[in-house]
């Protein structure tokens, strides 16, 4: 440390000294600002470590200078750690708990959130140990988890800031374009022909309980009478019948 430092420091601790022994409000209004301003360049450095983690530069750092402020203010002289100690896991603490509560487009359980910031943080120690970036296997072994929990925590980042739909594609057109049409007429006729081919594998009994049924929305009473049967025969009948149909259409809903 330069002597130049050393300086710097003192006065710092002696303004924030003056701070807690005036109740004046004009006064502790210019020793705020004094302290803020010597101390901002602290704040800036530790939000700039949170940069390009998927939340605005502008924010992160207004949530930094508000938390060093607020350290300011709480900051007591006579615990004798100086104002540095106080205020870095302040502004931190702020920091971290902006993106727990506001920088999730899709908000993961908090167990995961929570698993992110401590792979982020392992990721970041063995990327200066290592002269690299760490593998998932490092990043578990270090945190002592599964390869599998890493690996899902990391994928959670694009909670963040998901790609967005227009994004265009290697291959031309948006990503937009590569979602399913909840509409999309080819599935409709595919499932259409098989359903045909599904009841044209039923007896002409059956195929008569379908059409007074789902065409002419006949009672079960009524198709009972139209059958020979009694109403709790034809609800039988017609649940064995649409699990028939849907064991026959598994094959379309699954593809």
């Amino acid at each position: 440390m330069t002597q130049t430092q050393t300086d710097d420091d003192l006065s710092t601790e002696d303004l924030l000294l003056d701070l807690s022994g005036t109740e004046d409000p004009d006064d502790r209004a210019r020793l705020v600002s004094a302290v803020v301003s010597r101390t901002l360049p602290l704040a800036d450095q530790i939000a700039g470590s949170y940069f390009r983690r998927g939340l605005e530069r502008d924010d992160l750092l207004q949530v930094a200078r508000a938390a060093l402020v607020a350290a300011v203010h709480r900051y007591r002289p006579d615990a004798g750690h100086g104002f540095a100690a106080f205020a870095v896991p302040t502004i931190r603490g702020e920091l971290r708990r902006h993106f727990r509560d506001s920088g999730w487009v899709v908000r993961p359980p908090r167990g995961l959130q929570e698993l992110r910031a401590e792979v982020t943080r392992a990721d970041e120690d063995l990327r200066h140990h290592l002269g690299r970036d760490a593998s998932p296997d490092e990043v578990a072994e270090a945190l002592g988890r599964t390869v599998d929990e890493v690996r899902d925590a990391m994928a959670c980042a694009s909670a963040f800031t998901p790609s967005s739909l227009d994004a265009p594609t290697a291959w031309g057109g948006s990503l937009g374009d590569l979602l399913p049409d909840a509409h999309d007429e080819a599935d409709l006729v595919a499932t259409r022909a098989a359903v045909r081919a599904e009841i044209a594998r039923l007896g002409p009994r059956d195929r008569r309980i379908l059409v007074l049924r789902f065409v002419e929305e006949r009672s079960q009473r009524e198709i009972g009478e139209d059958i020979g049967v009694s109403q709790m025969q034809v609800s039988r009948l017609l649940a064995a019948l649409l699990d028939r149909l849907r064991d026959g259409l598994g094959h379309v809903t699954a593809a």
